[in-house]
């Protein structure tokens, strides 16, 4: 279920299964131009990385992300085909890729208001589904997601902390849980262990840093 999926650093992911698909590159090492899709959950700088989009982009990349990301993708070269904007909840298919975007917002905190319609993706490769959450608190709509695998963020103050992730995770049962968004701008390893100790038993949790 995990075979071609890596989380690089922070939120970037990175999911090699028929197509290379990269959501939020950020800090790539190397100039590897070899995405067919890029998703972006939404515009800051450590989701919407200019410099990381340009390593992995090649002729034939398709750049999925939300309306205020248009002009920003524009400018990196990405003819207007190529750009695929969409709104939280809806669904689409792409490339023979089905996904659904999910609303990805704060509560009460004002780092992603729910007005600026920033999302996460539920993406389903050969029947299975890869919830990646983006920048969002634990939400109603968070807790409707029907997925196999979920990358959820931890650190906090801009998100929901590894015990809000946690309960997330217990709520919609995924197979496999993956903590995300700690470890380079906030969030620690400790967090990472916490999450995984909250996690019910019976729920894989693989941490990658």
């Amino acid at each position: 279920m995990l075979s071609g999926v890596e989380v690089l650093c922070h939120s970037s992911i990175r999911i090699d299964k028929h197509l290379v698909m990269y959501f939020d590159p950020y800090k790539i090492s190397e100039e590897v131009h070899d995405a067919d899709i890029i998703f972006c959950t939404h515009t800051h700088s450590d989701h919407f990385s200019e410099e990381d989009i340009l390593k992995v982009k090649n002729d034939r990349t398709i750049f999925i992300g939300t309306e205020d990301s248009y002009v920003k993708v524009m400018k990196l070269g990405f003819a207007e085909e190529k750009i695929k904007i969409v709104e939280p909840g809806n669904i689409y298919e792409l490339l023979g890729i089905k996904f659904e975007t999910i609303p990805a917002y704060n509560i009460e905190k004002q780092y992603h208001p729910k007005e600026n319609g920033w999302v996460g993706y539920n993406v389903e490769i050969d029947g299975i589904h890869y919830y990646i959450a983006g920048d969002t608190d634990l939400t109603p709509e968070t807790k409707s997601v029907s997925c196999d695998v979920a990358l959820l963020p931890i650190g906090g103050r801009f998100t929901m902390n590894a015990k809000e992730a946690a309960s997330l995770v217990n709520t919609i049962e995924p197979q496999i849980a993956i903590p995300t968004h700690y470890g380079d701008i906030i969030g620690t390893h400790d967090d990472a262990e916490l999450f995984k100790k909250l996690v019910k038993e019976d729920i894989e949790v693989k941490l990658y840093f």
